[in-house]
């Protein structure tokens, strides 16, 4: 059984997703069986921000006794191999928020991909945050998108690896207007994902969202200029 757990948003660090976070960390120990559940946090989308891996590993072994790795590729000198052998280890692997384009691009330069590939066949869990929620899908919405200045622009439709059929947006309790705009001209169909809600896909398909904090993740249609939402 293949898996894809995604995150709409939320501060890991100030343990608004610790609900979801127990749910993942349940899943990893399931993987595990008899031994320690291993988390392996890439931050490619940050830019290999290392205050976001301590963030994760305070929650992740602090609070759960998961043993916890990173997978550094962005302006650190690596070994593909080393780093294989991190990704061989893993039960789960949780993807960070930050740039999804970016994040995307260096994954295939670097191969990270096809060891993020090969992790999902062999059925290690896959979970990730706003960039790491939505890069799977097939269009999403996403700040990543840079101008002449280099800075970000604002959110706007772009392509992601398209594992998972669809059109989404992560952060959806902040950017339902716009997103919503977006899906009334160009979508017959699309999916928000609200900060501190969580979708699961298991094979490809969607099949419920995991809610805390009273957030959701919402299947948005368009019924000939109307929209109607409904929780997932």
């Amino acid at each position: 059984m293949k898996r894809i757990y995604a995150i709409g948003g939320g501060e890991i660090k100030n343990k608004e997703t610790i609900e979801l976070d127990a749910y993942l960390v349940d899943k990893a120990k399931e993987h595990a069986g008899s031994k320690r559940p291993y988390a392996l946090f890439i931050p490619t989308a940050s830019h290999d921000f290392m205050p976001y891996y301590n963030s994760f590993h305070k929650i992740y072994t602090g609070v759960f006794n998961v043993k916890t790795d990173v997978a550094l590729t962005v302006y650190h000198d690596y070994g593909l191999e080393k780093i294989k052998n991190k990704f061989l280890k893993s039960d789960i692997i949780y993807v960070g928020g930050g740039n999804t384009l970016f994040m995307i691009d260096s994954w295939k330069k670097t191969g990270i991909l096809d060891l993020i590939t090969d992790a999902y066949n062999r059925e290690v869990i896959i979970c990730g945050l706003s960039a790491g929620a939505i890069c799977w899908f097939e269009d999403i919405y996403t700040d990543s998108l840079e101008n002449d200045n280099k800075k970000d622009a604002p959110y706007s439709m772009a392509k992601g690896l398209g594992w998972i059929k669809g059109v989404v947006s992560p952060h959806y309790d902040e950017r339902a207007i716009d997103f919503d705009q977006i899906v009334l001209n160009n979508y017959k169909e699309a999916i928000g994902i609200e900060n501190n809600s969580m979708l699961e896909i298991i094979d490809g398909k969607i099949t419920r969202s995991i809610s805390s904090n009273n957030k959701n993740a919402y299947k948005i249609i368009n019924n000939n200029g109307k929209l109607s939402k409904e929780i997932i």
